[in-house]
């Protein structure tokens, strides 16, 4: 009997595994192990912080955010981690067990250009350190509350509201008479260039 019940949890457990991306599990087995007032770092991947549509993401955010207080998420820029063979788009996630998240300060650093010749270093977090005791706004950083949160079922990936549009805003007209202009000069400097016999 104790064996048809150990295999039939062994199935469960592989099941879950099956259905649950190991970075959920890896966060769960974290929060489970840290003591009450312990406090965590933690380095994790984007897709993590952003999906909404399986019930393991959302049920783990949950309980980070019921049983931790979430205080801060650094958005790192993407190939942070290229130089150890990993490309995708992390975060840093700083939070202490024992009381609820009521908000969290965000902070973005994800417009930086790094390769490998380019890593993220200290430097790039000095104003980082500045705001941080207040958790101050900045074109870099923002709050977030848990209703806002809670409304948009646990999605708390970084989306920086101060960042400066780079989306160009002219309209197909205005381009239109830039490359005619552009094609005037060419035509200009070509003509001149016959002239001299060039």
């Amino acid at each position: 009997m104790t064996f048809i019940n150990r295999e039939r949890e062994l199935g469960a457990l592989e099941k879950f595994w099956q259905e649950t991306e190991a970075q959920v599990l890896f966060l769960q087995h974290v929060m489970d192990s840290l003591k009450q007032g312990g406090r965590c770092g933690i380095v994790m991947d984007e897709g993590v912080l952003f999906r909404t549509n399986e019930n393991a993401f959302v049920q783990t955010k949950r309980k980070l955010l019921n049983e931790c207080n979430l205080w801060c998420i650094v958005s790192l820029p993407p190939r942070v981690f290229l130089n150890a063979g990993a490309a995708s788009k992390t975060n840093l996630l700083f939070f202490a067990k024992g009381e609820p998240t009521k908000e969290i300060w965000y902070y973005d650093l994800s417009d930086l250009n790094i390769t490998k010749k380019q890593p993220l270093t200290l430097e790039q977090f000095e104003d980082f350190f500045k705001l941080l005791p207040e958790r101050a706004a900045s074109e870099r950083s923002w709050r977030v509350s848990i209703e806002e949160i809670e409304a948009t079922n646990y999605d708390i990936k970084a989306v920086n509201p101060n960042r400066k549009s780079v989306e160009d805003t002219r309209t197909p007209e205005e381009l239109i008479a830039i490359i005619e202009e552009q094609q005037a000069e060419i035509a200009r400097a070509i003509a001149k260039l016959k002239d001299k016999g060039l």
